[in-house]
Parts: structure tokens; sequence; C-alpha cells
């Protein structure tokens, strides 16, 4: 007959291994050393959207300021917000990666701690995050990340931009009469005004086709994503 002291010897050695309290408070600090690296981040991607904000507004106001004013700096300002765009995208790739380890833990330590579950539990998370920190990387690309920025806000700047060109050109300095009018005014120096709305048509199909695009691919990534059990 089996000792019941054996008996609890083996039950005490198969159980899941768990972390003491030392390492869960490291493991708290470093949590809270994630929120606030993805706060800090999370606060200059406000701060580049400002920027593009700030400029369309200056962009607007010169440019309605008078009837004989030019249509041009809203032309200028496009291309403006497309480079605050670029950074936006650039600063939310590492915003990304410290929200995920944030995530992950929320997701893998605080949630079954919450319901009472082993910590470690065999899934492999805490390796996950281990090699996460062991060889950092981005998580997402940065044609993911300007379809992100793009979707969430740059979609809208864009679109007033364009609405307030056609506007300006429409109205000032007096209300568009023909066609030939409208190439007449949309023209910029030695660029006739046909090439100008061209490009200019051809600028805001490609972000939109680009957006759905990059939609496409991120919710396909998502789904991988699920699978695979990965960070990001």
């Amino acid at each position: 007959m089996p000792d019941p002291v054996d008996k609890l010897h083996v039950q005490e050695s198969s159980a899941p291994p768990s972390y003491s309290a030392a390492e869960l408070g490291a493991l708290a600090h470093l949590y809270r050393g994630e929120v606030y690296r993805s706060t800090i981040w999370r606060t200059r991607l406000d701060a580049t959207t400002n920027w593009a904000v700030a400029s369309l507004g200056i962009a607007l106001s010169v440019t309605f300021s008078s009837r004989e004013a030019s249509p041009v700096p809203l032309l200028l300002v496009g291309l403006l917000v497309i480079v605050f765009l670029t950074f936006e995208a650039r600063r939310y790739r590492y915003f990304n990666v410290w929200r995920a380890r944030a995530r992950w833990m929320e997701k893998h330590m605080y949630a079954p701690m919450l319901r009472g579950e082993v910590l470690l539990n065999g899934d492999g998370w805490q390796n996950t995050l281990a090699d996460d920190y062991m060889r950092p990387h981005h998580h997402i690309t940065m044609v993911t990340a300007l379809g992100r920025r793009l979707r969430r806000s740059y979609v809208w700047i864009l679109g007033i931009q364009s609405c307030a060109y056609y506007g300006k050109v429409a109205i000032h300095p007096t209300p568009l009469q023909s066609t030939a009018q409208l190439f007449e005014r949309a023209a910029v120096g030695p660029i006739p005004g046909e090439i100008v709305v061209l490009a200019g048509v051809f600028f805001n199909l490609g972000w939109i086709a680009f957006s759905v695009l990059s939609l496409q691919i991120d919710q396909r990534r998502h789904r991988g994503r699920k699978q695979s059990e990965a960070m990001g």
C-alpha cells in the first residue's frame, strides 16, 4: 500500500510551478513600465496629428482669407499631411511594441490571476515575452502602421483638404461657370489645370485604395495571429 506521505510528495512535484512573491513584484513593475512607455508614445501620436490639423487650419485661413487668394496652399498642405502621416506611422510601430507587451501580460498573467488559475500553465506565454525582450523587433510593418493611422485619423484630414480645395476653386473669385474655367483656376504656374486636377484625383483615389488594401492585409494578419498566438 503506498504511503500517503509519498503520494503527497508526488502530487506536489507534479503540480505546475508558480511565481514567488518577489517575482510577481518584479513582473508588476515591468508591467507598469510598459504601460508608461505606451502612454508616452501614445502622446507622441497625438502630437503629429495635431501638427497635421494645425497645418490644414493655417492653409484654410490663408486660402479663404480673400476672393483673390490662391488655392495652392491647400495643395501643398496635402503633401505636408502625408509627411506627418509617415512620421506618425513610424511612431505607431514603436507604440505598438509597448502596447503589445502590456496587453500580453494583462491577458496571460493578470487575467488568470484574477480567475484564480495557475500562471505557468504550460502555454509558453512567458517564453514568448522573454524572446521579445531578448530580440526586440517591430510587431507590424510600415504598411500596416500607415494603413491604421490613415483609417483612424488622416483620411478625414485629407477629405477636408480635398473638399476645401474644390470649394475654393468653385466659389472664388466668382461661382464656377464651366469646366474650362475650373481647369483655368486649377492651373499652377506653368502646370496646366487638367494635370493638376488629374493628379489630385489620382492622389486621393490612391490613398483610398491603399487604406482598403491595408485593411484587408491587417484583417488576414489578425486571423493568423489568433491561430499562432503571437504578440503584436
